[in-house]
């Protein structure tokens, strides 16, 4: 029997490139049962191994490799930027710039040539051989290339078996300054100290940036995570006690003050207020909340102290798992990455090869070591695969954490592809369309003076109300709850039952006197009545046709009013469904309910009529997601239950309503957690824009390669500037990323 998988998360240190990651997964993947994804953009390794592998065993692997590794215990640390490389830039900069000065200005560097040439005499020293101002530029880049690069340097010697990105930056920089010191004491040509100090400043510049851009792209899931409260006030035997998060137990009372965050998702024991969940679900208004309400951990409590009772804290809160999908979402390759994966492995060695033609072409034809060496650095600095490494992964993290500050949420990198191809969205009705929560959609009176019963409307209404608030039925709780939103009041009332399928009633006491009452399904009270007045038969054959629920009110046996109940649709479904149709996306309708109901709903969201399937079995769902994919469709499954779960995963794509169950959430690639369908059209767009946005930068990576590459072979370009190009071309791809977070 096969050992159980379990995940290990690591955080690495020391990778620069695709290449890096390449070498950091073949690591990994040598530990036996291993299976790893590396993100260049988190600087993270998401391993799943066999049951009681030991983590040690994973960061030896890393470190044999060459990198550095440390098991991961916050989410967040992903998002933060190294001050080190801030500090590094710095003193760099401090040595580089004097350099580049005295080496670009001619003026400059003779009158210093000259003057330290006087010193010297002055002090009786023996006169250099060559320019005395190009020992001082050798003495100012020594400790850039030797000290500040030094990290590079000790990572290209670990990967000389693997070269990465780090080997191309260290042999041009290394090459430029030994070049350098032979050339000045031989007179063999021009010294590049310029080069070997200011590619090495750039480049360590450069990291600066991407890190704190990065940083950025993560700001969105970072505020996320930064949620949950540290710390939580709780009720143990009557007194408020302050402690950390992790000490809650299910159950426990905990004290939530106006302001404050909610610690854990509960319910609420005591209390009355608003919340705002804007930050877990994008719903930007707030959530009115009494005894009874469910609550999830990070909303604010705006206005009222509360006290809630845990029934989900750790891992097991709505936040938590909006957390893990998001973060496995960034983790996991997109299928466009495989290509770039591909190229980056074979990338380096192509272009320390290339670097050796180039030297070996410029003294083939003739030239002098100087420009043959010169040549040669310009390719190895100006072919840096970073950008490559960084056009999918850093796209991702900018959108899944977009997507999750707007209530969407993505647990599938792959799924941000199979947006982009999808032509038909199949939809479930309850919960999906609709609200999947019963409402009275009307209620029918008939004229009262007609019936003769000798009772006004507004009495009518204050029996329905007095006698449903009896019931657990949940058509008398959607009555209840509205006839209490409208503020009709009750009646005295005795001699109550409540017969099962049938009705309750009880004896009321009216202003004209005492009288009988009863509610119950249209049969039951027509056996009960004599006749049935024009206008409530009319309504019954209307509902059956709408597929609601109905309640009739019997006052002395005389049917004397009609309440409609039924799931109401969604307000925006109706645009969705037509939004959709308008980017040619056929729009179909899969549910288990009734006929009656099921085209009732189509016909109001514009779901044509043979696109409607009811009476549907799970089985049958697959069977339709898997008949269009079999006639060449790629289908969206959009649904919210238990019994949607199996046609959720046979789909090409999956959405889940965050209002749906934990199975629903769990099998879908998408969760929309804002209470409205529109968030489908947001989460279809944000897809498009992600892989648009993963697609230029692929196209200017390796275009910025194809081009530059030639050039700086043919001597074209300093190496000084193919260090600040290669610097700028990762800096355009983290730039480029970040226009989605608008």
């Amino acid at each position: 029997m096969s050992k159980q998988l379990e995940q290990v998360d690591l955080a690495i240190s020391g990778m620069t490139c695709s290449s890096c990651v390449a070498t950091v997964e073949r690591a990994l993947n040598r530990v036996p049962g291993a299976q790893a994804a590396v993100n260049l953009a988190t600087e993270t390794a998401h391993i799943l191994v066999p049951e009681g592998t030991k983590p040690a065993a994973l960061i030896e692997a890393v470190s044999k490799a060459g990198y550095s590794a440390r098991l991961r215990s916050d989410e967040s640390e992903s998002f933060s930027y190294s001050s080190d490389l801030g500090l590094r830039t710095l003193i760099a900069a401090l040595f580089t710039i004097p350099i580049v000065v005295i080496s670009m200005w001619h003026s400059v560097h003779h009158r210093l040539d000259d003057l330290l040439l006087t010193q010297l005499d002055k002090w009786g020293a023996p006169l250099p051989l060559y320019s005395a101002a190009d020992w001082l530029l050798i003495a100012l880049s020594a400790p850039v290339v030797l000290v500040i690069a030094w990290p590079i340097h000790r990572a290209a010697i670990r990967n000389l078996a693997h070269p990465t990105m780090d080997n191309l930056i260290s042999l041009g920089s290394l090459t430029a300054f030994i070049w350098s010191i032979y050339a000045n004491s031989t007179g063999a040509g021009a010294v590049y100290t310029e080069v070997a100090a200011s590619v090495i400043t750039l480049i360590i510049f450069g990291r600066y940036l991407e890190s704190r851009a990065k940083h950025r792209a993560g700001s969105a899931l970072a505020e996320l995570l930064s949620l949950a409260p540290k710390q939580v006030v709780v009720l143990r035997e009557g007194k408020e006690l302050t402690i950390p998060i992790h000490e809650v137990v299910i159950n426990d009372l905990c004290v939530v003050k106006a302001g404050d965050r909610i610690p854990t998702d509960g319910k609420v024991m005591e209390g009355v207020s608003s919340v705002d969940n804007s930050l877990l679900t994008g719903e930007s208004l707030p959530i009115e909340i009494t005894i009874g309400s469910e609550v999830i951990a990070g909303a604010i409590n705006q206005s009222g102290r509360i006290i809630i009772r845990a029934t989900r804290i750790g891992s097991d809160t709505e936040l938590a798992r909006i957390t893990k999908m998001v973060l496995a979402a960034q983790t996991e390759k997109a299928p466009i990455q495989r290509l770039a994966d591909r190229i980056s492995s074979i990338f380096v060695p192509v272009i320390l090869l290339i670097a050796a033609i180039t030297a070996g072409s410029w003294l083939a034809l003739g030239y002098s070591l100087s420009e043959a060496v010169r040549a040669a650095v310009a390719v190895l600095v100006i072919a840096c695969p970073c950008a490559l490494g960084l056009a999918t992964p850093v796209a991702l993290l900018v959108a899944t954490g977009r997507g999750a500050s707007s209530g969407i949420v993505l647990r599938r990198a792959a799924a941000l592809e199979a947006a982009n191809q999808i032509d038909v969205v199949i939809f479930d009705k309850t919960g999906t369309l609709t609200k999947g929560a019963m409402e009275v959609r009307s209620i029918v009176m008939p004229n009262l003076d007609e019936l003769k019963i000798g009772v006004s409307a507004g009495e009518v209404l204050a029996a329905i109300h007095t006698l449903e608030r009896e019931s657990n039925h949940p058509i008398a709780h959607a009555i209840t709850r509205e006839l209490s939103r409208q503020g009709v009041g009750t009646l005295p009332a005795s001699e109550f039952s409540e017969v099962s399928g049938q009705g309750i009633a009880a004896r009321l006491q009216f202003t004209a006197g005492q009288h009988p009452v009863l509610i119950g399904a249209p049969d039951s009270i027509r056996r009960a009545t004599v006749s049935l007045h024009s206008e409530l038969q009319a309504a019954i054959s209307r509902t059956k046709e709408n597929g609601s629920s109905v309640a009739l009110v019997a006052i002395d046996g005389i049917a004397c009013a009609l309440i409609e109940v039924g799931d109401s649709l969604r307000q925006d479904s109706r645009d969705v469904v037509s939004k959709l149709q308008q980017q040619k996306i056929s729009t179909w309708m899969v549910t288990g309910d009734n006929e009656n109901s099921a085209h009732a709903i189509a016909a109001e969201v514009g779901i044509a009529y043979e696109n409607v399937i009811a009476h549907a079995t799970p089985e049958s769902k697959i069977a339709k997601v898997k008949e269009l994919r079999s006639a060449g469709k790629k289908v969206l499954m959009v649904g919210d239950g238990v019994n949607d779960a199996a046609a959720l995963a046979e789909a090409d794509l999956s959405v889940a309503m965050g209002t749906g169950t934990d199975t629903a959430i769990a099998t879908a690639d998408v969760t929309l957690m804002r209470p409205e369908l529109h968030s489908l059209l947001d989460a279809l767009s944000l897809s498009k824009r992600t892989l648009r946005t993963i697609r230029g930068n692929l196209i200017w990576a390796f275009a910025y390669n194809v081009v530059l590459i030639p050039v700086a072979a043919l001597g074209l370009l300093n190496p000084m500037y193919a260090g600040a190009a290669m610097a700028a071309s990762s800096l355009f791809v983290v730039g480029n990323s970040l226009r989605l977070r608008r």
